[in-house]
């Protein structure tokens, strides 16, 4: 139904979108600068920030962070997709 894992981002991320899968974010550590950004937006970041990721919504971290994340239903990098 749904799967966790952690990531480690060390450079930004190249922005994203899913057809199918909702994420949630959970930052775990952040820089002071970073950032997500979500359909052009960008958030600032710190621990314990949770960020809510619905389909089609344009996505990428921004700058250097470790978080959980929880992919509804189970990742599938077939529904990863790039502009």
């Amino acid at each position: 139904v749904a799967s966790i894992h952690k990531v480690d981002i060390s450079i930004d991320a190249q922005t994203h979108y899913h057809k199918k899968a909702t994420e949630i974010y959970v930052i775990l550590e952040a820089e002071p600068d970073a950032q997500i950004e979500l359909d052009g937006e960008r958030y600032p970041v710190e621990p314990m920030t949770t960020i809510y990721i619905r389909p089609g919504c344009r996505h990428r971290a921004v700058g250097k962070m470790k978080i959980i994340n929880v992919s509804i239903p189970v990742f599938d990098p077939k529904d990863e997709w790039f502009d």
